[in-house]
C-alpha cells in the first residue's frame, strides 16, 4: 500500500484524494492558494499525476506537445501527456524544484520522485503494510503516532550543524527521498528505488578555460533568468547588497516598472543591503521597498516562532521567525520572491555549516556523544567533490529549512538551482572556483551601469586602486564587528560591556550588515518572552543537564553571558515537543 499525504501550510488550500487506486495507492493533497501543486489525468483516465512545484524547461515541452498535433492548460496536463509519449524519460527532464506521484494503471505501478538536488522534500516512512510519504514531516507525524519520537542522533546532528544529514530527519524512522530519485511502487507491495541523476556525471566533464567560461555563463543567464520571472503569478525581487540578487537582476528582463524590488530593513540604520539594493533598483528602473521586519516582530514573536517551526518540521531553528515575518509582508508585494539564492554556493562553492563546539557541561553524559559523533558525520559526508556536497547535500540538507519558511507563504524562484547553470559550474576554470569575477562580469553584460556598484564586501569589477581597498578594508571590518557585538560575542567582551548595558554600545555596530540582531533582542526586547516558557523546559527531552535551560535563559538575559545560539537550539527544541514530537520523559 503507498500513501501520500500532504501537510502544513500558510495559505488558505483546498483538498483532494483518491483512493482505491491501481498498485493499491492511496493520494491525499492539499493545495495552496500560489498554485504550486497540480493534478491531472490523461484523457483516458489511467495515468494520474500529482506534481508539486515548477518545470522552468515546460516551454520546450509544449512545443513538442504541438508538434504531435495535440495541446494542453496546464503545467500537470502537459506533463502527463509527455509521460504518456515518453515514459520515465520525462523525469530526467525536468528542470526546477519539484516532487510528484505518477500512478501509472496501465504498468499497475505508482511513481515516487524529486528534483534531482532534492531541494523539494519527500519523507518517506515503511510500515508493514505499505509505505507513506509526504511532503512535510508534520503529515507523517500527525498519521504515524510512532515516528513521534526525536532521534537521538539527529538531534545531536541539529544542535552541531543547524541540519540532520545523510538523508535522515529528526523523527525516528522518517527519512528523506535522496535526491534524484524515481521509486516505483508495485501492487505487491515490492519497492524499486533508484536515482536516475547522480553527481558523477556532471563531476566527469572537462574544465573550461576563464574567457570561454565567462562567455558560457552570461549566454546560459540570458536565456534562463527571464523563465523563472515570467512563471504564473506576479514576480518581486528581493534585493541584497551581494553579487548574486544583482546578477538575476541585470538579465531579469524587465520593463521599466514591472519587477518590484524590495530590501528587509532593521531598527537602527540602513544596512548595506536596503542602500545597495535601493541603487540597483533606481539603475534598472525598478521601484524599491524596504520592508521594516520590527517594532511588529517583538509582540508576534512567539506565534511566529513555533509556526516557524511547525512549517518546517523541525529543521529551522527559531531566528526563522524574522524571515517568516518578514516574509510575510514580501508576499504583500508579489506571491512569487525571485532571489539570488544559492549563487555563492553554486558559482564560488561557499560552504554554509560546519561543525560547531559546544559546552560538555550543558548537556547529561548520555546525549554529548551525540554532538561529538556529528562532526565525524559532517567529516566523511564533505569528503570527495566540493561542489557535489554542496549541490547534493548542503542544498537538501542545511538550506532547506530557510526555504521551507519561505515557501510556506509565498513562492520562492532562484535560477541558480537551475540543471543548465549547475552543470556549468561544475566546469569552472582551476583557480577560479572561489572567484567573482565571473559573476562580475555576467552583471556587467547584463547591466553595465551595475558593474559600478560596490557590493556589501566592497567588491567590484574595476575596483579603484587605493581606495577601493580602503573601502573593502572598512566593509569587512564593520562585518565582523558587528557579527562580535551580536551572535559571536565572546563571553569576556559580555562581562566587561555588561555595566554599560543601558547605553546599548553594540548599537554602534549593529545593523550596518545584518536586519535582526537576537543576542541583544533576547536580552531586551525578547525577554519577557523567555521569561513566559520557562517553567515548561522541564518537559525537553532528556539532552540538557538538570537546571541548564532555565540558566542559560537567566544568564543571557541579565546580561552577563552570551547564549543566544544556545538559546536558538533551546526554543526550537521546546516547540518542536509542542508541536511535532510525543510528550518527553523529564530529565
Amino acid at each position: 500500500m503507498a500513501r501520500a499525504l500532504a501537510g502544513t501550510m500558510e495559505e488558505p488550500a483546498k483538498a483532494g484524494e483518491l483512493a482505491s487506486l491501481q498498485a493499491g495507492a492511496r493520494v491525499a493533497w492539499v493545495q495552496r492558494a500560489a498554485d504550486d501543486l497540480f493534478v491531472a489525468w490523461n484523457d483516458a483516465r489511467d495515468i494520474f499525476l500529482l506534481f508539486h512545484g515548477r518545470d522552468f524547461d515546460l516551454e520546450e515541452k509544449e512545443c513538442a506537445i504541438r508538434a504531435r498535433g495535440s495541446s494542453c492548460q496546464t503545467q500537470a496536463e502537459c506533463l502527463v501527456r509527455c509521460y504518456e509519449a515518453e515514459g520515465e524519460e520525462i523525469i530526467l527532464r525536468l528542470n526546477g524544484r519539484f516532487s510528484g506521484v505518477i500512478i501509472d494503471r496501465r504498468a499497475d505501478r505508482v511513481l515516487l520522485f524529486n528534483d534531482r538536488f532534492g531541494a523539494s522534500r519527500v519523507h518517506v516512512h515503511a510500515t508493514a503494510d505499505g509505505l507513506w510519504f509526504a511532503s512535510d514531516a508534520a503529515a507523517l507525524l500527525a498519521a504515524l503516532p510512532a515516528t513521534r519520537r526525536i532521534d537521538p542522533r539527529g538531534l545531536g546532528e541539529f544542535f552541531s550543524l543547524g541540519c540532520v544529514m545523510q538523508n535522515r530527519t529528526l523523527f525516528a524512522g522518517i527519512m528523506l527521498l535522496p535526491p534524484g530519485s524515481l521509486w516505483s511502487l508495485h501492487a505487491d507491495g515490492r519497492v524499486e528505488k533508484r536515482r536516475y541523476f547522480s553527481p558523477e556525471a556532471w563531476e566527469q566533464q572537462p574544465q573550461l578555460a576563464p574567457e570561454e567560461f565567462c562567455a558560457q555563463l552570461t549566454e546560459l543567464f540570458a536565456k534562463i533568468v527571464p523563465r523563472y520571472r515570467r512563471g504564473p503569478g506576479q514576480a518581486g525581487m528581493s534585493m541584497t547588497g551581494g553579487l548574486d540578487s544583482r546578477m538575476v537582476l541585470a538579465w531579469a528582463g524587465a520593463k521599466p516598472g514591472e519587477l518590484p524590488c524590495y530590501t528587509f530593513g532593521g531598527p537602527y540604520r540602513d544596512c548595506a543591503d536596503v542602500r545597495i539594493g535601493r541603487r540597483l533598483s533606481k539603475l534598472a528602473c525598478q521601484p524599491h521597498h524596504i520592508i521594516p521586519v520590527v517594532p511588529g516582530f517583538f509582540s508576534q514573536f512567539l506565534e511566529l516562532a513555533e509556526r516557524t517551526v511547525a512549517v518546517s518540521g523541525g529543521t529551522m531553528d527559531v531566528s526563522g521567525s524574522v524571515e517568516l515575518h518578514a516574509n510575510r509582508l514580501a508576499r504583500k508585494i508579489a506571491p512569487v520572491r525571485l532571489t539570488g539564492n544559492y549563487g555563492s554556493e553554486v558559482l564560488r562553492a561557499n560552504i554554509a555549516f560546519r561543525p560547531r563546539a559546544h559546552d560538555p557541561a550543558l548537556f547529561t553524559p548520555e546525549f554529548f556523544p551525540h554532538l561529538a559523533s556529528a562532526a565525524e558525520t559532517y567529516r566523511n559526508e564533505s569528503a570527495g567533490h566540493r561542489l557535489s556536497f554542496i549541490a547534493f547535500k548542503q542544498v537538501p540538507w542545511h538550506h532547506h529549512a530557510r526555504l521551507a519558511i519561505e515557501a510556506a507563504v509565498l513562492e520562492p524562484r532562484s535560477p541558480f538551482l537551475d540543471n543548465a547553470l549547475v552543470a556549468l559550474a561544475y566546469r569552472t576554470p582551476f583557480g577560479w572556483e572561489r572567484s567573482p569575477v565571473p559573476a562580475l562580469r555576467a552583471t556587467a553584460a547584463g547591466n553595465a551601469d551595475f558593474a559600478a556598484v560596490s557590493t556589501d564586501r566592497a567588491v567590484r569589477l574595476r575596483p579603484v586602486p587605493v581606495l577601493g581597498a580602503i573601502e573593502h578594508c572598512w566593509q569587512e571590518f564593520t562585518a565582523k564587528a558587528e557579527y562580535a557585538w551580536d551572535y559571536g560575542m565572546p563571553q569576556a567582551l559580555v562581562r566587561a560591556t555588561r555595566p554599560f548595558q543601558a547605553w546599548h554600545v553594540e548599537r554602534v555596530f549593529l545593523g550596518r550588515h545584518k536586519f535582526y540582531h537576537f543576542r541583544s533582542w533576547y536580552r531586551d526586547e525578547l525577554s519577557s518572552h523567555l521569561g513566559s516558557l520557562n517553567l515548561e523546559f522541564d518537559r525537553l527531552p532528556p539532552c540538557y543537564a538538570a537546571e541548564k535551560p532555565r540558566r542559560l535563559v537567566e544568564a543571557h538575559t541579565t546580561g552577563s553571558e552570551n547564549r543566544t545560539l544556545d538559546l536558538h537550539r533551546m526554543l526550537t527544541l521546546h516547540f518542536i515537543n509542542r508541536q511535532l514530537a510525543a510528550p518527553p520523559c523529564r530529565n
